[in-house]
């Protein structure tokens, strides 16, 4: 391996971990030499990376630190473009037009060969069978998701009755016939999932929800985790 892969493998490493790691622990990783990995965690140091620690106490990648996108194999553009062609051809018109954007930079900074898988990917993305009426409602949603903010609802359930929801909105998930909304429902006091296409008026509250977001997902794939059958 040339000696910009392995810096490359060592940053990746350091990155995976949120605690100091033992020089040793990483040379073997990497397999190579303690003299080796010192010498290259210097190489880093000096061209920038917030690397603390030292030989015998472990060394972390401070928060920060980003790779250049030239830097990026081959997979990973590919994966990254894949996923922005999802988004252009399945999310709302806001979020495509980011991901266009996001590929346009990409492809500016990086080598022709990384550029021309950007131009010319190798997977592409089929229509989706989601109805896009509810694309509009989408922007609202996922401000007041990001702003852990309370959604006031009328919702049509599926045998056409019509109630009246508060929910905790955390997440939005895109199936192939449909986009449902993943919230805690204050009336049922359950987590419950509400299709957006069914969603007749939506409405943000300015008031935010008493759990924090990360806690309730997390909570939520337990639960879905449960009510799966075993293998």
């Amino acid at each position: 391996m040339s000696r910009a892969g392995r810096l490359l493998e060592l940053l990746e490493a350091l990155r995976r971990r949120r605690r100091p790691v033992a020089g040793a622990a990483l040379a073997e990783e990497l397999g190579v030499s303690l003299r080796t990995l010192y010498r290259d965690i210097a190489a880093l140091q000096a061209q920038g990376a917030d690397i603390e620690g030292a030989a015998g106490l472990g060394y972390v990648l401070k928060p920060g630190f980003t790779l250049p996108p030239l830097m990026l194999t081959v997979e990973e553009v590919e994966a990254l473009t894949l996923g922005a062609l999802w988004v252009g051809a399945r999310a709302d018109a806001a979020l495509a037009r980011a991901a266009e954007g996001a590929l346009a930079k990409l492809a500016a900074v990086m080598p022709a060969d990384r550029a021309e898988l950007v131009a010319a990917p190798s997977s592409l993305v089929a229509p989706s069978l989601a109805q896009s009426g509810d694309a509009g409602r989408l922007p609202a949603i996922r401000a007041a998701i990001r702003g852990e903010r309370k959604l006031d609802l009328a919702y049509v359930d599926v045998n056409g009755a019509k109630t009246r929801r508060v929910v905790w909105p955390m997440a939005i998930s895109y199936f192939e016939a449909a986009l449902i909304l993943v919230a805690w429902c204050e009336t049922r006091r359950a987590f419950r999932h509400f299709r957006l296409d069914r969603i007749e008026v939506v409405e943000a509250t300015p008031e935010r929800y008493p759990r924090r977001r990360r806690a309730l997902l997390a909570e939520w794939k337990a639960e879905v985790g449960r009510r799966r059958p075993p293998p």
